[in-house]
């Protein structure tokens, strides 16, 4: 069966069974992953089928018309999208909020829920002791009625949706099994009870199914416990220094410009700049980093974090969801909606599981009928109910959204942003690591060691000149120019032009005047109208740890690269310091990209880590691209991973947390595969010939309610990863 695209959320979908169903438009089929996707493409088909609306804005409109804390999503099918909490209507779990915090979490499901459960167990747990001593049918069914139709109902209200929504699932098959063996019971019951009755396993049934979803539900809201946790580090009021007066303000009150107060032993209110004053800042809430920073007058210092015993001023700068706390919690909720591509796999299986599971039951019973031991009508009602109640797709659906989850929560802990959950999977495969230098080995913060005149230019022309210039670039150069030309008076230039990777022309005075690469020295060139004004040799140095970090990707089996636009001796120089064989200097932006796509093309996975424009193109060439914390913002938007200390022991965290979010989605599939082969062929009692033991519908029912919440407990273990 041919393929097809759902036009909504671009997602693919299998023609002969989709999800959200078909509809038909302009003599043209659409086929729609979830009945939300179908939804949006019926409001304006004309706009989706022709391609003018964009999904993005239409998604963030819809979000803005509702309100920020009305869009729920679901954790198995992420593209499902409602105004208010409840059921799934694509896999019948719970709906969460689409960013946690921006709404208190509902806990509305899990109280009814956990009030069912407990009046299930008060009544079901007396019907299960008459049964086995074999009494009292009547109060059996007394007891169990309540237990079914009202403890079950929203069990059997989720599997009537999914059977008018065609959207099998978990609640489809637990409904059909309880509603089977509660029938049967009342048929056996009304002739007389000659027929066997099931009224304790529909009971039971419907108990442990409830246990099973108040676990998942309380599992469930831990996973979102490091996002909240971060959401929480932005205290509620900041103090306010306006004309001499201080006052406490709430914080969305904050403007850009407004001078704060920073006290000891409290959380730095939004991102801004040090005026006045000295302390130590703890970041590791939002770094990673476990040492105290010192902040002086001009440091920047990030919302959020912890001052120390000091007290200092600071003049805001970002505010609102313009922090970088409020960036890393969108990307975050983000990324951990996001889908691996080895959820594809679960989701092939998920798409024809309940089917194949009815089918096992109908087999099951025909199996039982016609070679079964007396009472055959009994042993196949028994395994069926059984077959269908074990089974649980959940368990394969929840497999990797819950790992995502919870990994990519921890590793904005440690620092670590992750765009989604495909750079995941890829970094943990990686096997070549590209490195830029200046800023991303280097600190990236140059200094002038010696300036050469020549043509009868004096270091100051020299400096003056180059200072002219560099006063509008942003590269970390223009920084170190600026510094060693403080005192000069610089001129005022015109027709400014930077060529990323060779350096900035202008006119100064009239003259022609570039500062840039020398070919052939380690050097920076002054050239003024075509002739050479002197060099000035610049130093920058390697970031505190890097050697440390690269020995231990090296421990790792991994091949590291320098890539640079530097002259030759300059990269040769910090290779060296930090033991890099593979060097490969001046290269210009283009080049780069070429190199990586040239080491791609020899069978590498390669990641690229920069921090500058000109390694946009290589980041997105790259396998996965990863962008320091403090560098520009077309590198970050390239890259699939973002660091936000920027230092490259975060490199060695972001590897180890993505090969441990892997480990532990296969860890998830294999026991989600696993667990279904084993148990259906049990639930059928396929070991009855020669034990004569089956696993019945209560035993189907434990399994099935434990199976799902063993996967979240797994990926919950990720919470405590040591990065």
């Amino acid at each position: 069966m041919s393929k097809a695209v759902d036009p909504v959320c671009k997602m693919e979908v299998d023609p002969a069974a989709p999800k959200g169903g078909s509809f038909e438009h302009a003599g043209s089929a659409y086929h729609f992953c979830n009945p939300g996707c179908r939804e949006r493409f019926m409001k304006d088909p004309d706009g989706w089928a022709s391609g003018h609306l964009d999904l993005a804005a239409v998604f963030a409109a819809e979000q803005a018309a509702a309100g920020p804390s009305s869009a729920w999503v679901c954790p198995m099918d992420p593209e499902v999208r409602e105004a208010e909490p409840g059921p799934c209507p694509v896999c019948g779990m719970a709906l969460e909020p689409e960013t946690p915090g921006a709404a208190t979490q509902d806990d509305g499901e899990l109280k009814d829920m956990t009030r069912r459960l407990v009046v299930s167990i008060l009544l079901g747990v007396p019907a299960a002791v008459l049964a086995m001593r074999m009494q009292a049918p009547f109060v059996q069914a007394l007891l169990s009625a309540p237990v079914v139709l009202w403890g079950g109902a929203p069990i059997f209200a989720r599997a009537w949706t999914s059977l008018k929504g065609g959207n099998f699932n978990m609640f489809t098959l637990i409904g059909l099994g309880t509603g089977t063996a509660f029938a049967a019971s009342l048929v056996g019951l009304a002739m007389g009870g000659h027929a066997q009755i099931y009224f304790e396993a529909a009971a039971m049934i419907t108990a442990l199914t409830l246990l099973g979803q108040v676990l998942e539900l309380r599992a469930r809201a831990r996973t979102q416990a490091a996002l909240r946790a971060l959401m929480d580090l932005a205290p509620k009021t900041a103090r306010r220094v306006l004309d001499g007066k201080e006052e406490d303000v709430p914080l969305g009150d904050v403007a850009v410009g407004d001078l704060l107060r920073v006290l000891p032993g409290t959380a730095v209110p939004v991102d801004g700049t040090v005026t006045e004053g000295l302390s130590s800042v703890d970041e590791s809430l939002v770094t990673g980093e476990p040492m105290p920073v010192e902040k002086s007058l001009g440091d920047l210092v990030t919302g959020g974090t912890l001052n120390g015993t000091g007290t200092f001023l600071m003049r805001a700068q970002k505010v609102g969801s313009d922090t970088l706390l409020a960036h890393i919690v969108e990307q975050v909720s983000k990324a951990q909606r996001s889908r691996a591509p080895v959820q594809r796999l679960a989701d092939a299986v998920a798409g024809k599981f309940v089917p194949g599971v009815v089918a096992a039951a109908v087999l099951t019973a025909a199996a039982w009928l016609l070679w079964g031991p007396e009472p055959r009508l009994a042993h196949a009602l028994v395994g069926a109910v059984a077959v269908l109640v074990v089974a649980c797709p959940c368990a394969l659906g929840l497999a990797t959204p819950m790992s995502v989850t919870v990994g990519v929560g921890r590793g904005a802990q440690a620092g670590v942003l992750v765009r989604d959950a495909a750079a995941l999977e890829e970094f943990a495969a990686v096997d070549t690591f590209v490195f830029d230098k200046t800023g991303t080995l280097t600190e990236g913060k140059p200094r002038v060691e010696r300036v050469e005149p020549e043509g009868g230019f004096t270091r100051e022309d020299v400096l003056r000149l180059a200072g002219a210039l560099e006063r509008a670039s942003e590269h970390p150069l223009a920084k170190a120019v600026l510094a060693a030309a403080e005192g000069l008076i610089l001129p005022p230039a015109e027709d400014f032009r930077a060529e990323p990777g060779v350096g900035i022309h202008g006119r100064v005075g009239g003259k022609a005047v570039f500062v840039g690469r020398a070919e052939a020295r380690a050097e920076v060139v002054v050239r003024v109208d075509g002739r050479t004004a002197g060099h000035f040799s610049v130093h920058d140095p390697v970031k505190p740890g890097a050697r440390e970090a690269l020995d231990a990707l090296r421990r790792e089996g991994l091949k590291l690269v320098m890539l640079t636009g530097d002259a030759r001796a300059n990269a040769e120089k910090v290779a060296a310091e930090l033991g890099i064989e593979d060097v490969r200097a001046g290269v210009l932006p283009a080049g780069k990209r070429e190199a990586v796509k040239a080491l791609q093309a020899e069978g590498r996975r390669v990641a690229m880590a920069g921090d500058g424009v000109n390694d946009a193109p290589a980041l997105a060439e790259a396998r996965v691209g990863i962008a320091m914390g403090a560098g520009a913002d077309a590198a970050k938007e390239s890259a699939g991973i973002t660091l936000v200390h920027g230092d490259l022991a975060g490199v060695l965290r972001a590897l180890r947390l993505s090969r441990a979010v892997m480990r532990n989605i296969r860890q998830n599939l294999f026991w989600a595969f696993a667990y279904n082969m084993v148990s259906v062929p049990l639930a059928a009692g396929v070991l009855y010939p020669w034990t004569g033991w089956m696993l019945g519908p209560m035993g189907a029912g434990a399994a099935m309610s434990l199976s799902s919440v063993t996967v979240i407990a797994n990926a919950l273990r990720l919470r405590r990863l040591r990065l």
